[in-house]
Order: structure tokens, then C-alpha cells, then sequence
């Protein structure tokens, strides 16, 4: 991820040279050790802050220390995926022992500053949070804004959750780019497709943490008076479409009785739910909350099992213990139960697969 150095870096230099841990050099610069090694290994440029409190710690200038022949490019760090601009904000943290940086997006109902921005595929660091305060999750559920802002309330720590279908999810988190992935394959009818997804696609030693249950189905204009999900298969000519390999697109597909196809590809459940409200689609297939919340007329069509998927190996991580801890909590199931077609009677129960 760093570029290699032929030589020390200066803070570890002039930090030696004084005969000071690490932890000295924390201590009097008022910096988190993990900040003063990430530093020295230049995995890390600091914020003008922190660096100056280890320049004046050092009794040198910042310019020694983090001069230009130190700075950090878009070649020498690992992006999660590729940003789309060559000026781009970022989010920092730490997977599986890796630091990533994430081109922000927008998040559901948060709003996170960036860690930094890169400027002519040089990076400049501006943000307190650590890599490993930061839990990193892929899904689509449009409550997800709801479920980051009660998991920094309770824990401190901070929760990118990032809006992908459960195909892609599951793919990130197979190449080791987000902690969790969430899923909702499984249904009444068939209560164990999630894990069954999970051991297909990704193997064993992994966890599913309930997430919530909740309703599947059908969003129409508020003026549409179509009484039944039969009459939507066999009326409805423009549908909003999500991506293959999504639970939503699935459950079209099952409604229209074979695969469709469409030049314009959807990816949330709150963009059907735009495209409908717009009146560029006649119908499509969401969760109940997001219908409503627009105002749109709904047909339930299914319950599925909203599932948090992450390796076993990271059940102890304390960002994954705080996750559970959220979960199984009295105040946030409540509050979960209180949405629009979800339902928290499950929540926080887990399996390991």
C-alpha cells in the first residue's frame, strides 16, 4: 500500500536519536501510539494538527518531517475501487489488516467528513479518525443512515455503509474490502437462502447477525388503483429494474415468470422508488418503508430476512462486538420495530455458517 522507503522515516529518525518509544513520543506529542507507527511506517500523513504536535514534540519543522519527498500519491495507497475523479474525497479504514481509502459517496441518512482528498494523485490527510474506529458495510437497506447514527452514539466508532445490492456486498466482502456484507435472499418459504448464498458464494467460517425482517414488494404511482400483484405481472409494461443478482430483482423476475431484461439498471431500493414517483416507470420492486415514505402505493409481495454477513475471525473485532451489542439492544429494536414493514422480533440473533 505505501511506497518502500530506503531509509527511516524522519519522526523515527529524530524520535531515536532522543531515545523515545513510541509511546514517549505519543505521550508528549498528544497523539494515539497506533498514529505515531502508522506514521514512522508511512501508512499515515498526518493532519496539520497532529503533525504539528510531533513536529513541536521533535523541536523541528513540520516541512522537515513531512516534506514533499514524504507525501503520499493515489499510486502508492490501495483504493477500495477506483475513485472517479482525479480530485477526490476519501474515507479511511481498515479491513483484514489493510488500510483502504473509499471515494466518498453518499451514504444513506449520514454524513461523514472526509479523512481527505487527493489533489493531483497526491494525498492530504485531514480527519481524526483512526483506520481501525471505522466498521465498513455493503447493502441496501435504506435504513442503514438509522443503524450508523445509533452505532456511533453507542460505541464511538464510526460506520461507512455503503449502498450495494447483496450480490455485489457479498463480492466486497469476498475480496476483503468491507467487514460486513448484508443480504436478504432468505423469505418464509425458504428461511435458510441466505446461509445457503453464504456457503456457496464465500465458503465457511462465517457469521449472519439478523438484522431485521421485513416486507418485499411492489411500489405504484399513488394514483394507481391496480388491486394485486397479479394484476401488476400481467399490466404493468415499464418496470424500474434493479440489478442482476439482487433479492429485488429476483423477486421481479419470480413475478414475471422469467428473467428481464432492460437497458436501465437501478441500484436501491430508494431509486425505484424516484424512478416510480417520477413517472418514468409504472411500478416496481422495493421495501415497504421507502414506498411510504414517498407516498406511493404499495403491495406486499414477501417477508425477507435482512442478514449481516462477516468472517468469524472477525466476532471478536471490538468494531463487529459493538455491531452486536447495538443489535440486541432493547432501544435500538425498538426502534427498528417502529418502521414502516420491518419488523425486529429477530434481531440480533446469529448463526455462524
Amino acid at each position: 500500500m505505501s511506497r518502500a522507503r530506503s531509509q527511516q522515516h524522519p519522526v523515527a529518525s529524530r524520535r531515536k536519536a532522543r531515545e523515545w518509544s513510541q509511546d514517549e513520543l505519543s505521550v508528549r506529542a498528544g497523539v494515539p501510539r497506533s498514529s505515531v507507527s502508522a506514521i514512522e511506517a508511512g501508512r499515515l500523513t498526518p493532519s496539520v494538527t497532529a503533525a504539528l504536535a510531533v513536529a513541536q514534540a521533535l523541536e523541528c519543522s513540520v516541512e522537515e518531517l513531512f516534506g514533499s519527498g514524504d507525501k503520499k500519491t493515489g499510486a502508492d495507497v490501495a483504493w477500495a475501487w477506483e475513485p472517479l475523479l482525479d480530485r477526490d474525497r476519501y474515507w479511511e479504514a481498515e479491513v483484514g489488516g489493510c488500510k483502504w481509502l473509499y471515494p466518498v459517496e453518499a451514504l444513506p441518512g449520514s454524513a461523514w467528513a472526509h479523512d481527505g482528498f487527493c489533489r493531483e494523485k497526491v494525498l492530504h490527510e485531514r480527519g481524526d479518525w483512526e483506520p481501525t474506529q471505522t466498521l465498513v458495510l455493503a447493502g441496501c437497506d435504506p435504513a442503514a443512515g438509522l443503524l450508523a447514527a445509533e452505532y456511533a452514539a453507542a460505541s464511538g466508532f464510526r460506520l461507512l455503509a455503503f449502498t450495494r445490492g447483496g450480490g455485489v456486498a457479498l463480492e466486497l466482502l469476498q475480496q476483503g474490502l468491507v467487514h460486513v456484507a448484508a443480504l436478504h435472499r432468505s423469505t418464509a418459504e425458504q428461511p435458510h437462502r441466505n446461509e445457503q448464498t453464504v456457503r456457496e458464494k464465500l465458503g465457511g467460517g462465517h457469521c449472519l447477525l439478523r438484522s431485521a425482517d421485513w416486507v418485499e414488494g411492489i411500489a405504484l404511482a399513488a394514483q394507481d388503483h391496480t388491486r394485486s400483484v397479479s394484476a401488476c405481472a400481467r399490466q404493468v409494461r415499464q418496470w424500474a429494474m434493479r440489478e442482476p443478482g439482487s433479492a429485488a430483482r429476483e423477486c421481479l423476475d419470480d413475478l414475471l415468470g422469467k428473467p428481464q431484461a432492460s437497458k436501465h439498471i437501478l441500484l436501491s431500493h430508494q431509486a425505484v422508488v424516484e424512478a416510480v414517483r417520477g413517472g418514468w416507470a409504472e411500478a416496481g420492486v422495493c421495501v415497504r418503508l421507502c414506498a411510504e415514505e414517498a407516498g406511493l402505493r404499495f403491495l406486499p409481495v414477501r417477508t425477507e430476512s435482512l442478514d449481516l454477513c462477516f468472517s468469524a475471525a472477525m466476532e471478536r473485532d471490538p468494531r463487529v462486538q459493538a455491531l452486536i451489542r447495538l443489535l440486541r439492544s432493547r432501544v435500538y429494536r425498538r426502534l427498528i420495530d417502529e418502521l414502516p414493514g420491518y419488523d425486529a422480533s429477530h434481531t440480533g440473533e446469529m448463526v455462524t455458517v
